[in-house]
């Protein structure tokens, strides 16, 4: 397993950390957030229904399976805890790219609703000095009251480096492209 251990702080301000943690709404509504200079990306996908989907989708999420690509991964060893650092490797243009981040939260709610099972469990990571982005991100599993599962990709960066603030616009394009792969990654685990 490849943890970091010797990675410098989040390189984006302290007052966004766990903001991700929020509802979708109010990420996408934070005035503070677009006058940083932050973009919001989001995507919600239907994965299935059912607690043992749900169930999967979480075994998916714990094991890093929704970064089970050809082109970017996390090695599955790597807890999801409060304060782990770990990398995603990247590999596009140039050979494989690690980007630091840590886990900056860790939610987990179960409760039942008129019969029902309603649960959901999702993590937050931020970036750390060295990555590419300054940001964070949340990836999160849900069983909703109506019985259906979905996985959802929420996050909100903007360019920490020189290579990312020339190709923003492709960063946007492949971040979107990531949330639809790694949708598709969940889809095989459920």
């Amino acid at each position: 397993m490849f943890i970091i251990t010797r990675s410098g702080t989040f390189n984006y301000d302290t007052k966004y950390q766990g903001a991700t943690a929020k509802p979708v709404s109010c990420i996408k509504d934070d005035k503070e957030l677009s006058k940083d200079g932050y973009l919001v990306n989001h995507g919600r996908v239907l994965v299935g229904s059912g607690l043992q989907t749900y169930e999967k989708g979480k075994a998916a999420l714990q094991s890093w399976r929704h970064f089970g690509l050809n082109w970017a991964f996390v090695d599955p060893k790597t807890p999801i805890q409060n304060g782990v650092k770990f990398c995603v490797c990247v590999k596009e243009f140039l050979p494989w790219v690690m980007m630091p981040l840590q886990v900056v939260y860790v939610k987990e709610n179960k409760m039942a609703k008129k019969k029902k099972a309603v649960a959901s469990f999702g993590f937050g990571s931020g970036t750390l000095q060295g990555h590419l982005l300054a940001g964070e991100e949340r990836f999160s599993i849900e069983l909703d009251e109506n019985d259906q599962v979905w996985y959802e990709v929420l996050s909100f960066s903007k360019p920490a480096h020189f290579l990312s603030f020339i190709g923003y616009p492709y960063v946007q394009l492949r971040q979107k492209y990531f949330a639809h792969q790694s949708a598709n990654a969940v889809l095989k685990n459920v």
